[in-house]
């Protein structure tokens, strides 16, 4: 049994026999099926979905098998392996897979289409919907239940409930519809997988969803999974199943995809938090909210006037003169060295992996030390200017409020969001973005 990289929500597990290749798909120790929705449907369901979706012509790996609890293996199912690649920075802009990535595309379009044609039967009729109206509630919840306080989480929250669209759409959506979730081999997209979030909903959810930044992986100018525009992507789609995206309807869920993987995030600390899972990779992506942060403002940005992006004037701090005795910083810093010199080069697969993670939390940890009080003093100074303390904040921009055009405002949760994600994410593609666009040269 080889345990395959990532997987933060579900286990995937390669192995052989019989001269066949095989993938079992398993829900991990600790995560019980309540998790605050984070777990989707049940394997059995995804089970039954990935058949009715290849009887569909989806392109998704066949199911071979299912656990038993006489089998004490806990839930999962097994499916043949398919073969190609999965990781995102080894496919994007690879010239090995240049060719399958200029198909993307026309495929992923065609998939989606398939998937939001299936013919509904009772194993699809019994899958969750929700309205927008009560996605929006059910992610606010979540929000508040874990203590959430990011002032443009709040406003994104708001502006979602000011503009949710009809809840007329209900056919099958895949939910997590994005690379890093599909099988490429040189030929293209050869399989779909990662059915956990499966339900009943808004097919134009599923073609945000693509789009949303964290999922272009570096190329962010690539709204489209990171390999085209959102325009091209859209017009493929509309060629494949016939129907007209409405923009404004897929503004709202590019908005709204974006915030949902901040809260996922947020949930993600919150299970290792409550001892569900402790995992270390929970806690790394619990730290990626602020990555959100800047993806909603540059979003938030499109449609604010143009006098509210005048230049920044900001930068990281210059790396401190430490004299006397050892700094936290310097800690974190041998902690780094010592893991990337002596433990990553002798590790492989997911334990490899699971190296890489801690190397990034040891980044992370370093940067507070050395930046965070700086940060958070000017946060406050900015703040003091406005009158309004952080909680004062984040509740009017949730209940209006506050206007996020007033440029004080703006300012403060563009360089917040700078600040956050300097310390968490610094080589976050967005960040490059957004400080080309912002800061003053």
């Amino acid at each position: 049994m080889q345990r395959l990289s990532g997987g933060a929500s579900m286990e995937s597990w390669a192995f052989a026999y019989g001269g066949e290749e095989f993938v079992l798909r398993r829900l991990p120790i600790g995560l019980s099926p309540d998790d605050d929705g984070l777990r989707g449907v049940p394997l059995a369901t995804q089970a039954d979905v990935i058949e009715l979706a290849r009887g569909a012509g989806v392109t998704a790996p066949e199911v071979r098998g299912r656990l038993n609890p006489g089998d004490g293996l806990g839930e999962g199912f097994i499916m043949t392996k398919a073969e190609g690649e999965t990781l995102p920075h080894k496919i994007l802009g690879n010239p090995e897979f240049a060719e399958a990535e200029g198909r993307l595309t026309d495929q992923c379009a065609r998939e989606l289409a398939a998937i939001h044609q299936m013919p509904m039967n009772p194993v699809l009729q019994s899958l969750e919907y929700f309205s927008p109206v009560e996605l929006i509630r059910v992610q606010k919840e979540k929000y508040h239940e874990i203590g959430g306080q990011i002032p443009i989480y709040d406003y994104a929250f708001h502006w979602l409930e000011q503009n949710a669209p009809d809840a007329s759409a209900k056919y099958p959506v895949h939910g997590d519809f994005r690379m890093g979730n599909l099988m490429i081999d040189q030929q293209g997209l050869s399989a779909v997988l990662d059915w956990e979030l499966v339900r009943l909903g808004d097919p134009v959810q599923d073609l945000a969803y693509l789009c949303t930044p964290s999922w272009r992986f570096g190329h962010y100018e690539k709204a489209a999974g990171g390999f085209n525009s959102a325009e091209a992507f859209l017009q493929a789609y509309g060629e494949a199943s016939g129907a007209t995206v409405d923009p404004d309807r897929f503004r709202f869920w590019l908005i709204y995809s974006t915030l949902w993987w901040g809260v996922a995030c947020m949930v993600m600390g919150q299970i290792w938090r409550s001892h569900g899972d402790r995992s270390l990779e929970r806690t790394v992506i619990g730290r990626r909210v602020s990555e959100v942060e800047i993806d909603l403002a540059l979003l938030f940005e499109e449609f604010l006037p143009q006098t509210m992006s005048m230049p920044l004037d900001w930068s990281v701090p210059d790396q401190p003169d430490i004299n006397g005795e050892t700094g936290y910083g310097e800690l974190l810093t041998a902690l780094e060295e010592w893991n990337a010199s002596h433990v990553l080069p002798h590790l492989s697969g997911h334990d490899k992996f699971q190296s890489r993670v801690a190397g990034n939390a040891l980044g992370i940890a370093r940067r507070e030390a050395e930046w965070g009080p700086g940060f958070r003093d000017a946060a406050r100074a900015r703040l003091a200017a406005i009158g309004y303390d952080h909680r004062q904040l984040c509740g009017g921009l949730s209940q209006g409020e506050i206007a996020i055009t007033n440029s004080a405002v703006w300012d403060h949760l563009r360089l917040s969001a700078l600040e956050r994600l300097s310390i968490d994410q610094p080589k976050y593609a967005g960040l490059k973005v957004a400080l080309n666009k912002w800061r003053s040269t």
